[in-house]
């Protein structure tokens, strides 16, 4: 039975979930938030960096701001593909407006900008405003068959 690490994007505890048991809709054993939900996190900085460096479920990030119209555009899309990968990528999404240092720590110079991490290396990057299916299809095209 292997364990699978989880940073709580409530707290930012790190979590130890059986991997059979990533779809049961596991909670974090610090805040008792949910780790994998078919929903997409708001995320700040620090909280991002840890993710990236902890989690075992490959996490697509999207890199947004509020004053960006395609960004606004394709957030609904974002969250309707968030229930399809869910629980084998956890979406996120970081204000590069409120939180710069992400945009200069991934060299972000258009937004949005989609990130796949996994293994605590970046997997992929989309840029531009996409539809659901095509988030989707970019995501399981970086990971091969395993979503």
């Amino acid at each position: 039975m292997s364990a699978e690490k989880l940073v709580c994007f409530a707290c930012a505890q790190a979590n130890r979930v059986p991997a059979e048991r990533l779809g049961a809709g596991p909670k974090c054993g610090t805040c008792g938030a949910a780790l994998v939900a078919p929903k997409v996190a708001a995320l700040d900085f620090p909280t991002l960096q840890k993710a990236i460096r902890t989690d075992d479920v490959p996490l697509l990030v999207d890199f947004w701001a509020p004053w960006c119209g395609p960004c606004r555009m394709m957030a609904p899309e974002f969250a309707r593909v968030a229930s399809e990968l869910a629980p084998g990528i956890r979406l996120a999404k970081i204000d590069t407006q409120t939180h710069p240092a992400a945009a200069q720590r991934f060299g972000i110079r258009g937004i949005p900008l989609l990130i796949l991490f996994r293994g605590g290396r970046e997997a992929g990057r989309l840029a531009g405003a996409h539809r659901a299916a095509d988030i989707a299809a970019f995501a399981r095209r970086q990971l091969g068959a395993q979503v």
